[in-house]
């Protein structure tokens, strides 16, 4: 047989958790065509010379919702393997849109997400609906992308302003209803909604998707247990479930997969995961379909008090992070201010909705750049660290540096999958789905496109915690088979060919940096890899040793009711 690619001598780890075996994969029509010692000709052949030949890495919950309509190659997810994006998560989208209502809508998307809205400005929005906005990004795409109809989108879309302060009426959720029975006749992935009482707009409100009540939720989920397809993902789920099992009761209610944030270590809630474990553990044994996303990285990230995320739903200071620059060091100054802030996050004399810091952020926060000479003694001390040696509260140390260097200061926050141990348990936990890089979102503050080189340099290669085929199995048969897509995640003849070549000796995500590629010279960080020797998306190549080929391969990946309607 004649191959348009033949990839020669590899490591194939198939994607199924099967040990690795040395052959052959055959490529012809963007599917996998034959595998083993293959002798036939082709118009290209690629010598891997034993690396590894992996399934395409499915990176299932990114935000580029806007960023794929200027970069069809959504980076930095194909730079890391990935072949396959979802967006539209956490109940954010970028359809259906009415005309008109375009920075609104960009605004959630923007705030939640931190995403600049100069940015978000650019976008040409030249649809209205999911089926409009589907067809849209199948004309130019590199990567694969699959979407969501994000409860927040169509939450606005059908009530206008009220959609924040009210419960739905009955007519309200039937006209959703039908949006979402539209988009997903057109392919859509599913739907995706939030219980993350930390997720506001631009003016300090819940963004729409938090307002609505159960009823709404269970209504739109019996969308798609009608249409028998289609996955839910929620933000800000292991509440939710914690709280009163809503992830699974969705989920049993519709018979359709959850899929849910998230299972992760936090200093916030020690135990919390454990919690959620054992609770997974029991609907999973009653064959409920409810599964919490873990991630490999350890979420960390910069900020500078001129934009900074960190502190967003403190009463005192959620409107400072909101005004100017001189108006924050304005705030800043003022000791009634100092002693408010020292009230609500040192003293904890309130309670903060959605659980955003914990109590000791100030020992999980650290001083990592500074503008003056004078004060590089303090890079790498917390902020209780440097309060101990001024001899001051922590508020007062740290809102004086930040006065002094004018807002410039960087710092860093880590809080989350810091416990080895804990991360060990996570990742091998078989109830959860491995993923959650955030790709497209917070681009000021951190980059997490590497959870998969992170998976397989650090934990498989440099910690050993799992064998190198259940690590590619976590990052491609897992994800695309929760989420439905059937035709991906597995090398097997028939299969579509989303292939990763990569190094297991030397694979893991470079240092992050600083770009200025954005619309209108917007930077964000960068964060490339290391070991990825080549991303084939649909039989082609994309990313050919760290650098694009030019080619544009990828296509809107739909359900499996639509492809099989479709082929009819």
């Amino acid at each position: 047989m004649a191959y348009d690619l033949l990839i020669k001598n590899g490591r194939i780890i198939d994607g199924s958790g099967m040990p690795a075996f040395r052959g052959d994969v055959g490529l012809r029509n963007g599917k996998i065509v034959e595998m083993g010692k293959l002798r036939g000709s082709a118009t290209r052949t690629i010598d891997v010379d034993g690396l590894v030949v992996a399934p395409g890495f499915v990176d299932n919950h990114c935000h580029y919702d806007a960023q794929v309509t200027w970069d069809p190659l959504c980076t930095f997810s194909p730079y890391h393997g990935a072949t396959t994006v979802i967006i539209g998560n956490c109940s954010l989208s970028m359809a259906p849109i009415r005309p008109g209502t375009e920075t609104r809508v960009s605004e959630f998307l923007s705030y939640v997400e931190a995403i600049p809205m100069e940015v978000l400005g650019t976008v040409n929005f030249d649809w209205e609906t999911v089926p409009q906005y589907l067809e849209k990004l199948d004309q130019n795409l590199g990567i694969n992308v699959g979407a969501l109809i994000g409860h927040s989108a169509l939450r606005y879309y059908v009530m206008g302003d009220e959609c924040q302060g009210r419960a739905a009426t009955q007519a309200e959720i039937k006209a959703m209803q039908q949006i979402v029975r539209d988009a997903m006749e057109a392919g859509a992935l599913g739907l995706s909604i939030t219980r993350n009482k930390g997720h506001y707009d631009p003016q300090g409100v819940h963004i729409p998707g938090v307002w609505a009540e159960e009823e709404e939720l269970f209504a739109l989920g019996d969308v798609l247990g009608e249409l028998g397809t289609g996955i839910i993902q929620s933000g800000g789920g292991r509440g939710a479930e914690l709280e009163n099992r809503l992830m699974s009761r969705l989920s049993e209610a519709t018979g359709r997969p959850v899929m849910y944030n998230t299972l992760g270590q936090t200093v916030r809630e020690p135990d919390a995961w454990k919690h959620l474990m054992e609770i997974v553990d029991e609907t999973s044994a009653a064959g409920i379909r409810a599964y919490p996303l873990c991630s490999p990285n350890s979420v960390t990230q910069r900020f500078t008090m001129r934009n900074s995320q960190v502190f967003r739903g403190v009463p005192t200071w959620h409107p400072i992070l909101l005004a100017s620059d001189d108006e924050k060091l304005q705030a800043y100054r003022d000791p009634d201010v100092r002693k408010k802030l020292h009230d609500e996050v040192v003293d904890w004399t309130i309670e903060l909705p959605g659980n955003t810091i914990s109590r000791r952020w100030y020992d999980y926060t650290w001083v990592e750049e500074v503008t003056l000479e004078k004060n590089q003694a303090l890079v790498g001390k917390s902020l209780r660290e440097l309060a101990e040696m001024q001899g001051k509260g922590i508020i007062d140390a740290f809102l004086d540096l930040v006065v002094e260097e004018n807002l410039d200061t960087v710092f860093l926050q880590g809080e989350n999958n810091v416990d080895k141990e804990a991360v060990t348990q996570i990742l091998n936990y078989d109830n959860a789905v491995v993923g959650l890089s955030d790709g497209g979102a917070h681009v000021q503050f951190h980059g997490g496109y590497g959870y998969s080189t992170r998976l397989l340099g650090h934990w498989v290669r440099e910690q050993g915690i799992m064998s190198l085929e259940k690590a590619v199995r976590r990052l491609t048969f897992d994800s695309a088979s929760a989420f439905g897509i059937f035709d991906r995640g597995l090398l097997r003849p028939g299969m579509v060919a989303d292939i990763t070549v990569f190094d297991p000796d030397t694979v893991k995500p470079r240092k992050e940096d600083i770009v200025h590629d954005f619309p209108k010279g917007g930077w964000r960080f960068r964060e490339l890899a290391d070991g990825v020797h080549y991303t084939i998306v649909n039989g082609q190549v994309l990313i050919e040793d760290g650098q694009p080929t030019g080619n544009l391969p990828g296509r809107v990946v739909r359900h499996s009711s639509y492809n099989a309607s479709a082929a009819v």
